[in-house]
């Protein structure tokens, strides 16, 4: 029963969607409507609103991070830890509050890992940041940075075994891949947008004001 009810309310807490929440009191255009449509603090930076892509993207990794350091902070055993850190991951990824229509995930599981270990997370994000900055996909360095989490965690740990946080760890990573399907075949064909690429999300946002006049 502890352990339902902690990923319950790691569920709720995860089922926040900052992206919608900062875009609509900031004014903005729902982040689902333009660009990729995927409520994430990459999608909000092509509005063109930096305030409103930093405040999602530290709003959606805070989420990640409380829910996990809760858990500790209240005692619960690492079987407990681990089913609060996937379900805070699921609620962002199908929130309740947003008819399941949620993001990928990334800044979310990265709050996840800071609040497993500082130093896993940190190596994750640097991950991603190095990715990122070379080849200016948001894409391409989530998918890499999924895939080095686990190994991450095998260097720092040793191997899963019976440890039911490195299990979490793994199956976040593979979601993020799952969720990152459709943009894996953008990057295959080329047509992946950039990060700071606002000319298609201007175009779309565009059309999609049109269609509302």
């Amino acid at each position: 029963m502890q352990i339902l009810l902690a990923a319950l309310v790691a569920y709720l807490i995860g089922s926040v969607s900052f992206a919608v929440v900062v875009s609509s009191v900031m004014g903005l255009a729902d982040p689902r409507s333009y660009g990729s449509k995927n409520p994430g603090a990459t999608n909000v930076l092509r509005s063109g609103n930096k305030k409103a892509a930093i405040l999602t993207l530290v709003g959606d990794a805070f989420k990640g991070w409380i829910a996990v350091w809760l858990a500790r902070r209240f005692g619960l055993p690492d079987v407990a830890v681990a089913w609060v850190a996937i379900a805070v991951f699921l609620g962002h990824l199908y929130p309740v509050f947003f008819r399941f229509q949620g993001g990928k995930g990334v800044a979310t599981a990265a709050g996840v890992l800071l609040a497993v270990h500082p130093v896993l997370g940190l190596a994750t994000a640097l991950t991603w940041l190095i990715v990122a900055f070379f080849f200016r996909y948001s894409s391409l360095a989530a998918l890499v940075a999924a895939v080095f989490a686990p190994v991450f965690d095998v260097f720092q740990f040793g191997m899963p075994g019976h440890n039911p946080i490195a299990w979490a760890v793994l199956a976040m990573s593979v979601l993020l891949v799952w969720r990152h399907r459709g943009n894996i075949s953008k990057l295959l064909a080329g047509q992946e947008s950039r990060i700071g690429d606002k000319k298609k999300a201007a175009a779309d946002g565009g059309a999609h004001d049109g269609g509302k006049a």
